[in-house]
């Protein structure tokens, strides 16, 4: 029953000839990895950084999303320039989604330690639509739904295409930070034969804060925003960290979901270097899916490197005039 649920409210996401809805892999701790939709956050930070996200919803759901992302981002020595890359794969149901994307930002040093990177992706989306078909209503044909009701599979669909996506986004490092940006500005549609798929046009606007208590507390409000001019989604966060080695938190997704999130950072390396970040979420659903949902995991494990900075030296001798 709860494989056939799954199936019949991908229909209603869109899945019907031509799809509409939020396609974008959707992670809970957004703020530690925020590469996957901003490129102007390329070589903002000064380090290089890789980040590994794997998110499982809806635990025990068949079908449920589960989705994953790599990406790693550094400055350029000696160039105002930071580059990236984006791997991420997204599945619900019978559709899975693929998409790489390089991206590239142009880093303007601003007043006070802060940066401003403007960048912009290049790179390709995949989707697939394959798998078991299960008809509510045996022998009955709806030509809404695709698929091939002999053997009750869907046709394979699947298409690949190019994705270019734009940002900007300034930060003062371990202080603050705001950016907006859009994923998949061609809008284009996806077809192959009489099944098609409209790659709807993402936006974003994301911002946080650092607010140091004292010497051993600081806390960590985030804000994210998503939208695709049809729907939306806000993600309100606060983290406390505690000697900047450890945090609680909690996340309220407007209308759909809480979560609490923990984790912890550790620096090594002759003076500390290193970075490594691990953390860990848990969602549990306030909509309507409730009923089916037994909550969702999301992990994520970060590593960073901070480059020594060479400042240029000044000799002055009396010798000389």
């Amino acid at each position: 029953m709860k494989k056939l649920l799954t199936k019949i409210a991908l229909v209603t996401a869109g899945i019907s000839g031509v799809a509409y809805a939020q396609q974008d892999p959707q992670f809970t701790q957004f703020m530690f990895n925020k590469l996957v939709f901003n490129p102007g956050y390329a070589g903002t930070s000064g380090k290089i950084c890789g980040v590994a996200q794997f998110r499982q919803q809806w635990v025990r759901f068949p079908g449920a999303p589960q989705s994953m992302a790599l990406s790693g981002d550094m400055p350029i020595s000696g160039l105002p320039i930071g580059v990236g890359l984006n791997v991420m794969t997204d599945n619900i149901g019978t559709l899975s989604t693929f998409y790489l994307r390089g991206a590239g930002s142009f880093l303007i040093s601003m007043p006070g330690k802060g940066k401003l990177g403007i960048g912009l992706d290049l790179g390709v989306i995949q989707k697939k639509l394959n798998g078991p078909w299960i008809v509510p209503e045996p022998l009955a044909e709806d030509k809404h739904i695709p698929g091939t009701y002999s053997s009750f599979t869907n046709p394979n669909f699947s298409k690949l295409s190019y994705d270019v996506g734009f940002g900007a986004f300034y930060q003062i490092p371990d202080k603050f930070y705001v950016g907006i940006s859009s994923t998949h500005l061609p809008a284009q549609t996806l077809t192959n034969q009489n099944l098609g798929f409209k790659v709807s046009r993402h936006y974003y606007f994301t911002a946080g804060y650092n607010y140091e208590v004292n010497t051993w507390l600081t806390v960590s409000p985030n804000i994210l925003y998503k939208s695709d001019l049809a729907s939306s989604s806000l993600d309100l966060n606060c983290n406390l960290v505690w000697f900047r080695a450890f945090w609680v938190g909690g996340t309220y997704r407007l209308n759909d979901a809480g979560a609490f999130l923990m984790g912890l950072q550790q620096g090594f390396g002759a003076g500390n270097k290193y970075t490594a970040k691990f953390g860990y979420s848990y969602d549990f659903t306030t909509s309507k899916l409730r009923t089916y949902s037994k909550g969702t995991h999301e992990i994520f494990l970060g590593v960073c490197y901070a480059p020594k900075v060479h400042t240029p030296t000044h000799y002055i001798s009396d010798r000389f005039d």
